[in-house]
């Protein structure tokens, strides 16, 4: 968060910035869906089959709301932190990304817990099946162990690209 290799973010044409932010954030959307998609040829055409790509579709709205709630702090906080650096406030700055920091790891290890407690409600809410729950519940099981990295890591994207690194956060 230094303002002196940011300062092109005050002074650069609009358009500049726009292609220099937009293209790596969509690219890694992009990336993002297409590894999804690759996810689900590679499961389907495995031996676990329908049911396969099932207990991921099952899955998948789970991590998507664990997203949100990443994506809630960390667009806070950069909001927040471009705002700080057009004021030239570098310690309001650093207090709001320590915060969406902390808030993203409270949150996900009590998304974390609450998921493992409500781990079968959760999956029937969101379309397991008695033959689906298995696969789901073993597949819930690695991908909530991930849940707090992975909910940091999408919370911090936002902070790093209002810091004026966009291909970093990609």
């Amino acid at each position: 968060m230094n303002n002196e290799e940011n300062k092109f973010l005050g002074s650069e044409k609009i358009s500049k910035l726009l292609l220099k932010f937009s293209i790596p954030c969509i690219l890694s959307l992009l990336i993002s869906s297409l590894y999804n998609i690759v996810d689900q040829i590679f499961i389907g055409n495995s031996n676990l089959g329908y049911l396969g790509n099932a207990a991921t579709g099952v899955v998948y709205p789970i991590t998507i709301i664990a997203v949100a709630f990443a994506w809630c702090f960390g667009d806070g906080a950069a909001a927040y932190l471009s705002l700080c650096q057009g004021r030239g406030d570098t310690k309001n700055a650093h207090i709001s990304v320590g915060n969406s920091i902390t808030f993203t790891i409270i949150i996900s290890l009590i998304f974390l817990i609450l998921g493992y407690i409500f781990k079968d409600q959760l999956l029937f809410l969101f379309g397991a099946s008695s033959q689906s729950i298995n696969l789901a519940r073993d597949y819930y099981t690695i991908i909530l162990a991930g849940i707090p990295i992975y909910m940091l890591g999408n919370s911090i994207n936002a902070v790093i690209r209002a810091d004026g690194s966009p291909k970093i956060s990609m």
